[in-house]
């Protein structure tokens, strides 16, 4: 669902325009769809974009009218549905999946007059496609901290979907900020190789937990890890991930990572409509509200709510950046010196672990 490589470049607020100025002729009503990878009420990824897209509803009432399609497959499925909105009269359609990538640009080229917005990408081949992200590895890092500080076993754990930059930084990002609250963690990595597919989240919750872990965070879309974790009468607990999961609030989840899209929606939809629309890049974070932390309960200790808090709050004010060194690579290269930051370069191409994660990244 989610991610570019060395060709992204940051945005600075809500987006960054690219070259070939603004579509200077505005709408007085716009059709907005949205294609989805799994259902609405998957509780996480695609319940936050399809919360996204009500907002715009909500903003502009009866001159926008929306529309989606849910569990949308990557591939070739991809390419038919978004042909079909594109003949049904949607003027932007925004694409919520990382593997939707090739699909977009190939229909783009075919309906050069549609504005089409990927989700996590880094492809913009044509100048009505614009790509648009968050920076989740910020959020990462705020339940890395609270992670190394719960342990009781020192073992971590993380449920990764597939293989790519915005997955591993996350991994790396909640790894050295549960290292530097607890020398003593070790982090194991399941890889789900699915965004959403409650059993084996499940499954890979499960394997975690027989192999001791008491901390679990999810780089998947539904509250199937948050379920496992409550089976274990309070000895594991994990976190809400994309949505805050609030259901779990009393039982395991301490904290959350959601994934708040309505700003960019509704902004894209507005420009759309008053002729300001430019193609863009934008990558947001914690500062610009687009990645949030939920509430951390009473479970966690007061002295580490107010650390992880803090670490929040330096985030957004851009006096931390989560990827600070000294940091060496898994094979003990330098990678950053002291006090340097990572190049977005860096992060939107990452595909290597830190140093001390222990295991390979799949091919």
């Amino acid at each position: 669902m989610k991610r570019r490589n060395l060709l992204a470049t940051a945005a600075l607020g809500l987006g960054l325009a690219l070259g070939g100025g603004a579509f200077a002729q505005g709408m007085d009503k716009v059709k907005a769809c949205f294609v989805y990878v799994g259902p609405i009420g998957d509780g996480g990824w695609t319940f936050q974009h399809h919360q996204g897209a009500l907002a715009v509803q909500e903003a502009y009432g009866d001159k926008v009218e929306i529309a989606w399609q849910e569990n949308v497959p990557e591939g070739a499925d991809a390419e038919r549905v978004l042909t079909q909105m594109a003949l049904s009269g949607c003027n932007i359609i925004f694409t919520t999946s990382f593997g939707y990538m090739d699909a977009t640009n190939a229909v783009a080229a075919k309906f050069p007059d549609i504005k089409f917005e990927h989700a996590t990408g880094y492809k913009r081949e044509h100048p009505n496609v614009s790509t648009y992200n968050a920076r989740f590895y910020e959020g990462r890092a705020v339940q890395g901290h609270i992670a190394g500080k719960m342990t009781k076993s020192n073992k971590i754990g993380y449920i990764a979907s597939f293989p790519i930059p915005e997955v591993i930084m996350g991994i790396n990002s909640y790894y050295l900020h549960a290292k530097k609250a607890n020398p003593n963690v070790e982090l194991s990595v399941v890889w789900a190789f699915t965004w959403f597919d409650p059993a084996k989240e499940a499954d890979a919750a499960k394997a975690l937990i027989d192999q001791g872990v008491d901390v679990i965070a999810s780089h998947t879309d539904s509250t199937a890890p948050l379920a496992e974790a409550a089976k274990t009468n309070g000895a594991v607990i994990g976190f809400g991930q994309a949505s805050d999961m609030a259901e779990y609030k009393d039982g395991p989840r301490v904290s959350s990572i959601i994934d708040n899209w309505a700003p960019y929606y509704v902004k894209r939809v507005g420009q759309l409509m008053d002729g300001t629309y430019e193609q863009i890049d934008a990558w947001e974070g914690i500062a610009g509200g687009e990645v949030e932390i939920g509430e951390i309960t009473d479970k966690v200790p007061a002295e580490v709510k107010a650390e992880a808090e803090a670490m929040r709050d330096a985030i957004a004010a851009g006096t931390y950046h989560p990827f600070t060194g000294p940091i060496n690579k898994q094979d003990g290269s330098p990678w950053l010196a002291e006090g340097e930051t990572a190049p977005d370069g860096d992060l939107l191409g990452m595909s290597f672990y830190v140093e001390g994660i222990v295991g390979d990244i799949p091919k």
